[in-house]
């Protein structure tokens, strides 16, 4: 990467077992999960970590909810490339201890985890991956699936209540679905998945309600955009103008997407696997990214605002 944009990030944490899912906090700090390590932590501006939670499995997205408590997708567990591997940490598919796929929610004053969901209208949860709120209360996430040695699960995306009181599938099938986001002003939902580097729009009519569009769309999204060559999609966070910003492995970068499915830009990376993206601070204009096969939490400034989340600004 050129040496001028690596200066534009700094390192807030490292040492860290493939943290994924952050959320910026009113106060400077950062929530994230270590996948690996099966924790929730909360790291502070100056770097410090502290352990909120610890629901083993696979913590993977995390949201605050509309009751300031913290919703998790935790994926079940994975196998991770072997201690010392010269290629990094990274997830190998489906643990042998596998403990299922559920929506879990945590109390972030004692770090009590409840058990929300571990099914939904078509049966198990099988590799939830990440979430967001909608203005009513409810919440988007995508389930990924597992991956095993000669077969792998097809994803879905499901909508539920924040209360626990109903959950249903609202697309299927997808391909490994993985980053999830509204637009600004909650019309359309963002999919993205991670195996096609193919971002997926669904146009919304209310909460959990989708537009579907005909044949040959497998799933009633429309396409937004596809990536070429050898690339894949993570998560995503979108901006106040719209724009959707999908962490994208192996190439190592966020790329920007408008909603007409432009390509903006690609902003780079150092390494080859960064996880997620989420914005924060006074302005909004603080990009905070999970670099997960190093282990680290950096931040940058962005050139446009974030959109402002449907959660309770803790």
């Amino acid at each position: 990467m050129p040496a001028a944009f690596h200066d534009a990030l700094s390192e807030i944490a490292d040492g860290l077992r493939f943290p994924e899912g952050p959320v910026a906090l009113a106060d400077g700090s950062v929530l994230l999960v270590e996948i690996e390590r099966g924790i929730i932590a909360k790291i502070a501006p100056d770097g410090t970590k502290t352990i909120v939670a610890a629901p083993g499995g696979g913590p993977n997205g995390l949201a605050i909810g509309p009751d300031g408590k913290l919703y998790v997708c935790n994926n079940g567990g994975f196998n991770w490339t072997a201690e010392g591997d010269p290629t990094g940490l990274r997830p190998v598919g489906q643990a042998d201890d596998y403990s299922g796929g559920r929506i879990e929610r945590v109390d972030l004053t004692t770090g009590a985890i409840e058990v929300l969901y571990r099914e939904s209208t078509n049966g198990p949860l099988k590799g939830p991956n990440d979430l967001v709120f909608d203005a009513h209360g409810g919440v988007y996430f995508t389930d990924l699936g597992k991956v095993r040695a000669r077969e792998q699960d097809r994803g879905a995306v499901h909508y539920a209540r924040a209360d626990g009181s109903s959950i249903r599938e609202v697309v299927f099938p997808m391909v490994t679905p993985n980053g999830i986001g509204l637009s600004p002003d909650g019309t359309v939902l963002y999919v993205a998945e991670t195996e096609t580097a193919r971002l997926w729009a669904f146009d919304l009519d209310g909460p959990g309600s989708l537009r579907r569009h005909p044949f040959p769309s497998p799933h009633g999204g429309r396409l937004v955009a596809g990536l070429g060559g050898y690339q894949r999609f993570d998560s995503l966070a979108v901006d106040a103008d719209g724009n959707i910003c999908v962490a994208t492995l192996v190439s190592g970068c966020i790329t920007v997407i408008a909603p007409d499915g432009r390509i903006l830009r690609q902003v780079p990376m150092p390494e080859r696997w960064p996880t997620n993206i989420c914005f924060g601070g006074p302005d909004m204009k603080t990009a905070y990214i999970t670099l997960s096969m190093t282990g680290r939490l950096v931040s940058m400034a962005w050139d446009r605002a974030g959109a402002r989340l449907n959660t309770r600004n803790i």
